[in-house]
């Protein structure tokens, strides 16, 4: 058997789309950021996007002492208000492709995860989710 990714997507109650980037095991990795894509045909671009930038650099937010920012397409290290680990991935016009679903507990978990975009959103499917 072969082990893929997959993008499951979803319609919200408001009429947009949105996807669950998993791997072959069915664990979420990442959620599509935003709002959501008004058509299944612009949510397929943004995995699409989601594909050409999951080996972009990290800007990691985290550190004491901050550079310049690093250009798009990039992921972003962050920490939130439960002070737990975060990356979210922005593409090479500036716009947020996906963002983790869950806080990491240590800085290289989150950077796991960011490998886990690159690994599973490469060959990954995309379905509906059920």
């Amino acid at each position: 058997m072969e082990m893929k990714g997959q993008f499951a997507y979803y319609k919200t109650a408001k009429g947009f789309f949105n996807y669950r980037l998993k791997s072959f095991n069915k664990i979420t990795i990442a959620v599509s950021g935003g709002s959501g894509y008004s058509s299944l045909a612009a949510l397929k671009l943004g995995v699409e996007s989601v594909r050409q930038n999951a080996n972009a650099h990290i800007d990691d937010l985290t550190l004491k002492k901050k550079g310049e920012p690093l250009k798009y397409p990039k992921f972003e290290i962050y920490l939130d208000k439960a002070n737990e680990f975060r990356f979210r991935l922005y593409a090479s016009n500036g716009e947020l492709l996906c963002i983790s679903e869950d806080g990491y507990s240590t800085k290289d978990a989150c950077k796991k995860g960011i490998q886990s975009v690159a690994k599973w959103s490469k060959d990954a499917v995309i379905v509906k989710e059920e």
